[in-house]
């Protein structure tokens, strides 16, 4: 791929971008049995961005360029883009399709270790991108778990570059062996959440809705999630009132129905940690139910309002 030239590349991601689209409707369908997310969500907002994105960075294949930088003396100076090599990867299952192209389409060797519990997906693109025209071991999908699996690539000799999107703790771990192994540099996305800030002058009914979507969009499931809401105390109570309505009205069902905001979340380890932090404190400040629903292929459980 990196003797390839920059034309051939940009064939390649828009061959991609066009055979995601074609089959769109199955992949987002993949998504929500993955994922649990709302078909709709899936559908309508990730699919489509999924698909833009390609395009751009199929065009930015051939716009890659060095600087000239203007120094005294006779001497000319230049920067000069190269490949950094093979480029190792962690992601997280919370958005699957945005982590796949914010880690392949800029790429020209790389290794993705996806979550154990939802890599369909993946394996799906991964035959897309070969019907694409895309060499084989150019990209290549790892499946296992974190301290096998994950500890290996983030310690191999032969990875040149490596990035991870997960918790802070583990994040920890992996630049340790990243430094140990050959100092490969490593960039970790491990999250950080910044408070939503209700001012006294704030559209209370507005904010109350901002402030929902912040913090149930995709079943409460996503690093930037809103799960600290500071509200100015002049308007506290009147806020609060309107929170709890919103969230009795919120609409927890199969992900596939039309309407449904919120599907189950990724697994049960999650919802034991639901029960355990939110649930069990009252911090919702309403009462949740647990319930089953039973899907194709395996039970599921979900939170009922």
């Amino acid at each position: 791929m990196s003797c390839s030239n920059i034309w051939e590349r940009s064939r390649i991601l828009l061959h991609f971008a066009h055979l995601v689209e074609k089959h769109s409707n199955e992949l987002a369908a993949l998504e929500t049995w993955n994922n649990g997310k709302p078909y709709e969500q899936a559908a309508k907002t990730e699919l489509p961005l999924f698909v833009r994105l390609f395009h751009y960075y199929a065009g930015r294949a051939g716009k890659i360029h060095g600087l000239t930088v203007p120094v005294d003396g006779l001497y000319h100076v230049q920067t000069l883009h190269e490949p950094i090599g093979v480029a190792g990867q962690i992601i997280i299952w919370i958005y699957l399709m945005r982590t796949y192209y914010f880690n392949t389409s800029k790429k020209l060797f790389c290794i993705i270790k996806e979550f154990i519990n939802d890599c369909s997906l993946f394996l799906t693109f991964s035959k897309s991108n070969t019907q694409a025209g895309l060499p084989p071991g150019v990209l290549n999908i790892v499946s296992g778990f974190g301290p096998t699996a994950g500890a290996s690539l983030a310690s191999h000799m032969d990875v040149d570059k490596f990035a991870f999107t997960g918790s802070t703790d583990i994040g920890k771990i992996v630049l340790e062996l990243a430094a140990k192994s050959n100092l490969k540099p490593a960039t970790l996305e491990l999250g950080g959440k910044s408070p939503f800030i209700v001012c006294e002058d704030a559209d209370i009914d507005r904010a109350v809705e901002l402030a929902h979507f912040a913090l149930f969009f995709n079943q409460g499931q996503c690093c930037c999630v809103g799960s600290h809401t500071f509200v100015h105390e002049r308007i506290y109570d009147e806020f609060l009132e309107k929170s709890k309505a919103r969230v009795m009205k919120r609409i927890v069902n199969d992900p596939f129905k039309k309407g449904v905001e919120q599907g189950p979340q990724i697994d049960s380890e999650k919802i034991q940690y639901c029960n355990t932090k939110y649930v069990t404190r009252q911090i919702l400040c309403t009462r949740l139910q647990l319930v089953n629903v039973r899907t194709r292929y395996q039970w599921i459980m979900i939170y009922e309002l």
